[in-house]
């Protein structure tokens, strides 16, 4: 995918603003707040704001179909 396509695709699928608080241990510890579903979440590591942001957009094509 090329970066035209990646702004062309924009909150087609959802919109998500991470707030980053720490940086400890070679990770981030902070907040993930789903805008359309107004739900935030709190998260320890990279990785759990990765599996946080997967496991909303399942849900959300889940809910869509």
């Amino acid at each position: 995918m090329t970066p035209q396509e990646v702004i062309e695709q924009k909150g087609s699928k959802a919109t998500f603003v991470v707030h980053v608080q720490y940086r400890q241990n070679s990770t981030w510890q902070g907040s993930v707040v789903w805008v359309d579903k107004n739900k935030t979440k709190n998260f320890r590591s990279a990785l759990e704001l990765l599996k946080l942001i997967d496991g909303a957009l399942s849900e959300s094509e889940i809910t869509n179909k």
